[in-house]
């Protein structure tokens, strides 16, 4: 068990399609595995996590709804946005006030290492009193990305998730998932 992450909660956000909570809820299995328990209904988190979508721009105010509503609800929280939405708008989502990390689909496999790096410097921050300075934003261009980060996971669910693919390559009337 990780020492720098144990005894600490996460919260977790998961819009959009089957794929991102098989993947929300893999990362939940990588952060229990280094002490970090889910957060309580009612109890604020240490850590969010919010796995967005980006099929139409109303998923994406949809998207920034939830992020502001995440870090009104936990504040203080290391707030991690990852997804469709983070890999299209990555700059702008790590401008929004309370974003500390946004993660793209290249890197969302290492957000347990981005999280543990910059943990930190989160601690010492929150501890004075400051606003954030991580305002990081990780995501390669899109023509970039060759990792295909695979996640099977059942969570609180009775069926198991199981990804088979990242997004689709059909270029359908007003749908982004081709872009990200």
């Amino acid at each position: 068990m990780d020492t720098i992450l144990h005894n600490k909660t996460a919260a977790y956000l998961t819009l959009g399609c089957k794929l991102n909570f098989a993947e929300t809820s893999a990362l939940g299995d990588r952060l229990a595995e280094a002490g970090v328990r889910r957060a309580e209904a009612d109890e604020v988190a240490d850590i969010c996590i919010i796995n967005t979508c980006s099929v139409t721009e109303t998923s994406d105010h949809k998207c920034r709804q939830a992020i502001h509503r995440m870090i009104r609800q936990h504040p203080g929280a290391m707030v991690v946005v990852t997804g469709c939405y983070a890999q299209l708008s990555a700059q702008t989502i790590a401008r929004m006030d309370g974003v500390d990390l946004v993660v793209g689909m290249e890197q969302k496999g290492d957000i347990l290492k981005y999280i543990k790096e910059r943990w930190p410097l989160h601690e010492a921050q929150r501890d004075m009193n400051c606003a954030s300075a991580l305002h990081e934003a990780i995501a390669v261009p899109l023509k970039d990305i060759r990792t295909f980060v695979p996640s099977c996971s059942r969570g609180e669910r009775t069926r198991y998730f199981l990804k088979v693919q990242d997004g689709c390559n059909y270029f359908c009337t007003y749908c982004t998932i081709p872009y990200a």
